[in-house]
């Protein structure tokens, strides 16, 4: 720079004598020393210049090594069954609700009709939810889901139902700690109880389009109740949820008269699960549910086939041993996997049954053991793409229906189903299932049943349980 100062000034302390100095040689030689100069000048920027872009460059490096020094570890596998919720995210967002609907539709055809529908040797309430439903095209449950962090100790949700008959009503309402601590957490509210492995699931996850013949006869299709809910996850590499329960006791096989004092429902639930390599996963467990119920409506046949009103009151209880297997190749269900489910049910009902209320309104002990299963497997063959096979049995075991017996049927015959399913999802937010089944559940009758189904998530969504 100096020199280029130092050649300006010669430029203009030359320009008086340019008239006298003017001979070739001396322009010449003035040029040559400007031109050096000027190069030097361009030379000295474009190594400042790179000087520069490199230390810019080793400051952004020592930056992304800070970064992934102090990132979090990558997460270990997903347990097989879902942990307790944690604590709620930080940010003005954290503590707004997230609202999904799930609208869900049906095609529904069969070969009997289903007003005239029944599960023999199982007598139920008039508003059991049993059977394919009505026929034709129809509105399915579709349900709205608000859910939120309510603050740093609890989490809140809300399901209601929009019914095909346009009636609305509340599945669940129901708040959950975040921060017991130990591996606890206490709901309380209207919830699925958590018996079984079906029956805390709501019915889009399902993997058909309905509930097992066997939660029908003894479940009213899936339980549900008003109390709370403690559950334990013990903190070992092996999965073990142990779960208690008390409730209002408001529904099937509980119900009736509600005008008491206390719980109507008690229940306990023991599950464990686990891994077998990075493919295969499992879970099993054990439940009861004891119920109580007081002048319950329960529709039954007599010796003729005729429906007859009676009201039972007593205890219920029921047993309900569950087991699932899954495959996927390196955990990775994207584009094939396996299911294999199973549940067990047992129900033994103990107490007194008025006969033909409002008629003969003959008063009578009423025992009777129940019992029935499923066993149903789910292939994923290609990504977007399930077939599913489920086949079903029902014992209506021997009713000792007291000194009513003479008047109420006792038929010798087991309810049994079989259903194929195959279904499409171009996405995990929507999915269409083509259904046929084969329905031996009313005594004397075979009803082929036909379902085109279609399921469609809008809004946030949480991940299902296992």
């Amino acid at each position: 720079m100096h020199r280029l100062l130092r050649a300006s000034v010669a430029l203009a302390l030359a320009a008086p004598v340019g008239a006298i100095a003017d001979t070739p040689s001396e322009i010449r030689a003035l040029r040559q020393e400007l031109e050096a100069m000027r190069s030097a000048y361009e030379a000295r920027l474009q190594a400042m210049e790179q000087r520069l872009k490199a230390a810019e460059a080793a400051q952004a490096a020592e930056a992304a090594a800070a970064s992934a020094a102090q990132a979090p570890a990558p997460p270990s596998p997903a347990p097989v069954a879902a942990a307790p919720a944690a604590p709620p995210p930080a940010g003005a967002n954290a503590f707004n609700p997230a609202l999904s609907l799930i609208l869900s539709g049906t095609y529904t055809r069969t070969s009997q009709d289903p007003a005239r529908y029944a599960i023999t040797g199982f007598p139920l309430p008039a508003d059991a939810e049993i059977g394919p439903g009505t026929r034709g095209f129809g509105l399915a449950e579709s349900e709205l889901r608000f859910s939120a962090s309510i603050d740093p100790w609890l989490q809140g949700a809300a399901s209601v139902a929009l019914d095909p008959d346009d009636s609305v009503s509340v599945e669940e309402a129901w708040v959950q700690t975040t921060r017991l601590g130990h591996g606890f957490s206490l709901k309380a509210g209207r919830f699925f109880s958590g018996i079984g492995y079906l029956n805390p699931k709501h019915a889009h996850t399902w993997d058909f389009v309905d509930s097992p013949l066997a939660y029908q006869a003894m479940l009213g299709r899936q339980y549900g109740d008003d109390g709370v809910q403690l559950n334990w996850v013990a903190p070992s590499e092996l999965f073990v949820e142990l779960g208690a329960e008390l409730g209002r006791g408001r529904s099937f096989p509980g119900g009736g008269d509600a005008s008491r004092n206390g719980a109507g429902m008690r229940a306990v639930t023991a599950h464990v699960g686990g891994d077998v390599g990075d493919s295969h996963s499992w879970r099993a467990g054990l439940s009861m549910l004891d119920a109580k119920a007081r002048d319950q409506d329960l529709l039954a046949t007599d010796p003729a086939g005729n429906p007859v009103s009676s009201a039972f009151g007593g205890d219920t209880r029921v047993w309900i041993a569950d087991a699932v297997w899954k495959w996927a190749p390196h955990g990775d269900a994207t584009r094939t996997s396996i299911q294999l489910q199973g549940e067990y049910l047992r129900s033994a009902r103990d107490g007194s049954l008025v006969y033909d209320v409002g008629g003969a309104d003959s008063a009578g002990a009423y025992r009777v053991a129940q019992s029935g299963w499923y066993l149903q497997g789910v292939y994923k063959f290609m990504p977007r793409w399930r077939v599913g096979l489920r086949t079903e049995r029902l014992d209506p075991g021997t009713p000792d229906y007291g000194a009513n017996a003479a008047a109420l049927a006792t038929p010798d015959y087991r309810p049994r189903k079989n259903s194929l399913m195959l279904d499409y999802s171009p996405s995990e937010f929507s999915r269409v299932r083509l259904q046929f089944a084969q329905d031996r559940a009313r005594q004397g009758f075979v009803d082929h049943q036909l379902f085109l189904q279609y399921q469609m998530s809008l809004g946030a969504h949480g991940a299902h349980e296992y």
